[in-house]
């Protein structure tokens, strides 16, 4: 009875996105030239933090923005919206105070040093890595159907006495809250990958069997007041071996793999419907393995 029901769920979503069209989009660009709108960057020292727009490359669906950072942290940042539309277009990740004025969102999260939501790091058996130092990092981002993408590959980054290239996919889709988060090892070697979601300044935290929940008020530092922001990442367990907690983050050590998955997804206080901490948590809590419908 429940799996007809989800199924007839599935079909409803599937059906929707396919007349609603494409509801995403890409966002990269260099700083000096705005106006410039990219597919692809490339830097052999790895780090174009300073330089890109907003950082690094950027996704959106109508619920939220994401960001991959274009440097050795291999964070993940959320913009959080009031309403579902596309705003980085118009606003660049960092709307006006007018903007915000006029009910668009903003940076209200803060990832600092940590992997944000679901960023990706290594494991070498005794220590958590960085994707650095790198021969090079490449950039993509691409719109294509009901799906855009972002993309960060760093190769040859030292591990276990070897070189291994690593491809970190973000995907959002027209009508799917969760994003996809995808890591790919490119090399022959078998990696662990570390994934987690940081902590914050007053949250309310949630480790459940196959989700973390975070939901805090927040401020960036660079958006207008504060709102109450909820992040989750949501997994197989399956996939990991060890969790490790600091005052900073909850990470995530996975087994030995050339390829993981797992999903993401955000909701904050100024939305209509998921916006306490109660309608997130059971949001998150009804979707299956990870993600995988919504």
């Amino acid at each position: 009875m429940m799996i007809g029901f989800r199924c007839s769920l599935l079909c409803m979503w599937m059906v929707g996105a396919l007349f609603a069209g494409n509801r995403t989009d890409v966002s990269l660009f260099m700083r000096e030239a705005p106006d410039e709108l990219l597919t692809e960057c490339s830097s052999e020292s790895g780090d174009l933090y300073l330089q890109l727009g907003h950082h690094g490359p950027a996704v959106e669906n109508p619920y939220y923005a994401l960001r991959l950072y274009f440097d050795r942290k291999g964070g993940i940042d959320i913009y959080s919206k009031s309403q579902p539309r596309l705003e980085l277009e118009t606003t660049r990740w960092y709307p006006s105070k007018a903007q915000q004025a006029a009910g668009f969102g903003g940076d209200f999260y803060h990832v600092g040093d940590t992997v944000g939501l679901g960023g990706v790091r290594l494991w070498d058996g005794e220590q958590v890595l960085r994707l650095d130092p790198v021969s090079g990092r490449h950039g993509r981002v691409v719109r294509e159907g009901s799906v855009s993408t972002m993309e960060i590959r760093s190769g040859s980054i030292p591990y276990r006495g070897g070189l291994v290239d690593i491809m970190v996919r973000v995907s959002v889709f027209s009508d799917r809250r969760a994003a996809k988060v995808e890591v790919i090892s490119q090399s022959e070697q078998q990696v662990q990958f570390v994934t987690g979601l940081n902590h914050r300044k007053g949250e309310q935290f949630i480790a459940g069997d196959d989700y973390y929940l975070s939901w805090a008020e927040a401020s960036g530092g660079v958006a207008d007041g504060a709102v109450e922001v909820g992040a989750a990442l949501m997994f197989d367990a399956d996939d990991f071996v060890q969790a490790m907690d600091d005052p900073s983050q909850a990470l995530l050590i996975s087994k030995p793999c050339q390829h993981l998955e797992y999903w993401i997804c955000s909701a904050n206080s100024n939305e209509s419907e998921l916006n306490t901490m109660a309608a997130f948590e059971r949001f998150v809590g009804d979707i299956p393995h990870g993600g995988t419908e919504n």
